[in-house]
């Protein structure tokens, strides 16, 4: 939810589609140009759904390195790739240097935890990762996390110590 509504609130402050074709992220990637069955969310997911039953799916990836959100599978872009499916039968991969900040679960929309944030941190070189937040009322803020050891940390805290963030680091399959 955090994910979404932090992407949905810059959109509309930009004037950008929320559900967008590849080119219109990748403008200067050709194959981006020829594809209409695969989506970005946002700037930072790539959403390929299933349109036949199967078990993978061949999705193109524009340039620069994508990770399986489901699986943590890395995959170099400017090329086709067979993903498999995960669990949730679609193929969702996360732009590299990505932060996802996440949520517990909910019952309702009323009941979420705006205080305790879990940031998933998509780095295949331990370097630098970017992300939105905002909470209900707020205005968009930019997390920069930086590699402190084996984990990230955040940069600055762009919430000045009113929300307990979780930063997890996505383990990656190569």
């Amino acid at each position: 939810m955090p994910y979404i509504y932090a992407q949905a609130k810059d959109s509309s402050a930009r004037g950008f589609p929320m559900v967008r074709p590849l080119f219109f992220e990748y403008p200067n990637d050709p194959g981006s140009w020829s594809i209409d069955d695969e989506y970005m969310f946002g700037s930072d997911l790539l959403v390929a759904p299933m349109f036949a039953s199967g078990e993978k799916r061949r999705v193109y990836l524009p340039p620069g390195t994508w990770i399986d959100y489901q699986s943590g599978r890395v995959y170099e872009g400017e090329k086709w790739h067979e993903i498999a499916l995960g669990p949730i039968p679609v193929v969702l991969l996360v732009r590299n240097h990505a932060v996802l900040p996440h949520l517990k679960v909910a019952q309702s929309t009323n009941d979420m935890d705006w205080g305790n944030v879990e940031l998933r941190v998509f780095s295949t070189d331990n370097t630098a990762a970017t992300g939105l937040f905002t909470k209900p009322g707020s205005d968009v803020q930019r997390l920069s996390l930086v590699p402190r050891g084996k984990s990230f940390g955040l940069n600055s805290d762009p919430q000045g110590g009113a929300v307990k963030w979780d930063i997890k680091v996505q383990n990656l399959v190569r």
